[in-house]
């Protein structure tokens, strides 16, 4: 049996430490923040603002999987950006923020690591791990050019009967100890900002992102778009942010599709 729910005050904006440039403006439950926020983007908000849900009731994960929150649970929030790079390194992003989310949580859980593109996971050397946050970062066409909703979902504190799979985890399960969410946000919020200049340097992008996911050098079976699944080791993570497979049958890259940590035998 799980322990019972926590206390779980709401998040405290006058106590937030909010990047420079950036705003922040809390709801108190919304479907998706990343689908507001796009709304909004192609109503003509400006970059800079991070929309935090404190319910978030319907959110949606990479290849359209629903992930809920309990009131209060999590750090549930959307990033409206305009990266000031070339458009090639626009699908490092999503690579990016998992990297940054990894380097804000790794103070509180030192064996947190990346599976590519951008799962956050918790004791994934050897075995499957556990995830921890998720990311969906989106393209919006405005009347002004492209932007980017970035949106990032991290299991602060819900006990085992309120995680939505068994592989999940959340970081007060992770520490063992209650986790307050506004210094939280304002930690992820700093590493989001800080590391943006990573973009403009996707050698030392690829390099710090190699290190810390534990992807590389696994068995994995890929589920490409088509339904085709493909096992092999993965190798590398190229200039555009593909995972590169060893297969029997060559080498793939991978730039979108499903890949699953195959166990050892």
């Amino acid at each position: 049996m799980s322990d019972p729910t926590p206390s779980r005050p709401p998040l405290d904006l006058d106590r937030l430490a909010t990047p420079a440039g950036w705003r922040v403006e809390v709801v108190a439950a919304t479907p998706s923040t990343n689908a507001v926020l796009a709304e909004r983007a192609r109503a003509g908000e400006a970059p800079g603002l991070v929309l935090v849900t404190e319910h978030q009731t319907a959110g949606r994960g990479r290849l359209d999987r629903i992930w809920t929150t309990p009131a209060r649970s999590a750090l549930t929030f959307s990033l409206l950006l305009r990266p000031d790079t070339p458009p090639t390194s626009w699908p490092w992003l999503p690579l990016l923020t998992g990297y940054a989310v990894q380097a804000a949580l790794a103070d509180r859980l030192p064996d947190i690591a990346l599976k590519w593109p951008n799962d956050v996971l918790v004791d994934a050397d050897g075995g499957p791990g556990r995830k921890v946050c998720g990311i969906l970062v989106e393209r919006v066409e405005t009347a002004t050019g492209p932007l980017a909703v970035v949106g990032v979902g991290i299991n602060v504190d819900q006990t085992l009967d309120e995680l939505p799979v068994a592989q999940a985890t959340s970081v007060s399960l992770e520490t063992g100890e209650p986790v307050e969410r506004t210094d939280l946000l304002g930690q992820v919020l700093g590493s989001l900002h800080g590391l943006q200049g990573l973009l403009d340097d996707v050698g030392s992008l690829r390099a710090a992102y190699a290190d810390v996911c534990v992807t590389l050098g696994r068995t994995v079976d890929v589920h490409l778009p088509g339904g085709d699944v493909r096992r092999g080791e993965a190798l590398d993570i190229d200039a555009t942010g593909a995972l590169v497979v060893g297969t029997d049958d060559g080498t793939l890259t991978v730039a979108a599709g499903d890949v699953v940590h195959v166990r050892p035998a």
